[in-house]
């Protein structure tokens, strides 16, 4: 399964692009291996299922002449594979390479000679078998991965065949030409079967989340954007990473930055996501007007002394109070534009630009303008990986209100500070981290976990190190 998904981010590679990637993936050395013990592990248990056909002849015996043989009931007891690789060629991709493999099989045969007839078992010994074969890669009609086996080559170096029951011993003065028969049918069981194993893995590979649902909102694309660099130890994949809304694929202001992941080894796979991937986010949720928050007092918890009231607000702005008593108020918080996503090393941060329109509720429920506040605040971001998914939580660094307009007079705006930072420490803040927390979905493969994870704030990036299991 890891196999496969290491084949599949290989596999989506567009014809021409000049588009930087909002992700980078690393597949180590570790990560190659893992992947080369789940190859061996699936093409083992394919070769377990030969069963030869049939075979039958003639073939001259000293000295009682020609006989006639039958063998039949040919199947598979034991293989072992001890020897295996998943090479990477740089320039190319993978290559899987078995050797020193054996395996031994069981039937029974048949004789006759004239009215003479005799039958009884066999066991077959086949050993210094090797076979390689390199992986193809393409996109199948749909736009996911397929692929396929090419340039196969298989032999098998020794084989034995010992009969048993009846005259054995004398149908054994020519096993070496039964030996024959059954190594050329085998030599040409093993390369189709390999393909069989390697075609089996597209079924899998359907499970690729090429393009992931987020929410009712948002998706997030992860084709590649340029062919993998592939080096003697390592895969290096650039991908898309970008997020849209569902059904209306529109591009942000904004590109994607370059950015390198620094040298790693522990790990099997490292993922890096960019600035430009969480931007991408706050544009399309802002696009979509997500970011924007109607706040009551019913929202503000019991015990702060702040409510969304004409005689609360009347304390600041008596004007307020005088023209709209004893009325409940209402506040629409609204994204001026996408907030700004900084990675510094150890350090993220998200400044948002924002209008805070303040209306009083009428008694038929009609809402009157008071007046449009500036707001512009600065929250710390904590970053983490939650399963298979990226997520987050914020925390208020910083705010900085200024007067857009207002029916109610001129007023001094810092007086409003304590109001709007309640509402943004209980409210806004809050409901922020609630949808943070069910993270996105990162780039994976049916029943992939991600183990042993840590997460590094980088410069421009953050980057996920981590080892993959797969159940089921």
């Amino acid at each position: 399964m890891f196999l496969c998904w290491c084949l599949s981010l290989v596999a989506l590679i567009p014809l021409t692009t000049s588009t930087n990637p909002g992700v980078k993936v690393k597949l180590t050395a570790k990560g190659i291996e893992y992947g080369r013990q789940l190859a061996v592990a699936s093409i083992l248990q394919k070769l377990k299922t030969i069963k030869l056909d049939d075979m039958s002849g003639k073939v001259r015996v000293s000295p009682i002449g020609k006989v006639k043989y039958s063998l039949k009931n040919m199947k598979m007891v034991e293989v072992g594979l001890p020897t295996a690789a998943l090479d990477l060629v740089p320039g190319t991709g993978p290559k899987l390479s078995i050797v020193n493999a054996n395996f031994r099989l069981h039937g029974n045969w048949r004789v006759r000679k004239h009215f003479v007839k005799d039958s009884g078992s066999f066991n077959l010994n086949a050993d210094d078998i090797s076979f390689s074969t390199s992986l193809s890669i393409k996109t199948d009609p749909t736009g996911r991965p397929a692929v396929s086996s090419i340039d196969c080559g298989a032999n098998i170096g020794k084989m034995s065949v010992r009969f048993r029951g009846g005259a054995s011993w004398l149908y054994n003065l020519f096993k070496k030409s039964i030996s024959s028969a059954i190594q050329k049918a085998m030599q040409k069981k093993i390369c189709p079967l390999v393909a069989n194993a390697v075609s089996d893995l597209n079924n899998n590979l359907k499970t690729l989340n090429v393009l992931a649902k987020v929410d009712k909102f948002a998706e997030i694309e992860y084709s590649m954007v340029a062919s993998p660099a592939v080096s003697k130890t390592s895969i290096d994949i650039g991908l898309k990473g970008e997020f849209y809304n569902i059904g209306k694929h529109q591009e942000p202001p904004f590109s994607p930055a370059v950015f390198s992941l620094p040298p790693q080894i522990n790990n099997m796979l490292y993922i890096g996501v960019s600035s430009f991937t969480i931007e991408s986010a706050a544009f399309v949720y802002n696009t979509a007007g997500a970011l924007s928050l109607y706040i009551t007092d019913d929202m503000i918890p019991t015990i702060s002394p702040i409510r969304l009231n004409t005689r609360t607000f009347g304390v600041f702005i008596p004007q307020i109070a005088k023209r709209f008593p004893g009325l409940m108020m209402k506040l629409l918080v609204k994204m001026a534009k996408a907030p700004v996503i900084t990675f510094e090393p150890n350090n993220a941060t998200v400044q948002s630009f924002a209008s805070v329109t303040a209306y009083a509720i009428q008694p038929n429920a009609t809402l009157t303008p008071l007046f449009v506040l500036n707001l512009v605040s600065s929250v710390g971001a904590r970053v983490f990986v939650s399963g298979t998914r990226l997520a987050g939580a914020v925390t208020l660094n910083k705010m900085d209100l200024t007067l857009g307009t207002s029916d109610v007079g001129d007023f001094q705006v810092g007086i409003l500070n304590s109001i709007l930072q309640t509402v943004l420490n209980f409210v806004v803040i809050p409901r922020m981290n609630a949808q943070l927390a069910k993270g996105y979905p990162l780039p994976t493969l049916g029943k992939m976990n991600l183990v042993n994870t840590q997460l590094l704030v980088l410069k421009d990036h953050v980057m996920i190190g981590t080892d993959v299991q797969f159940t089921g």
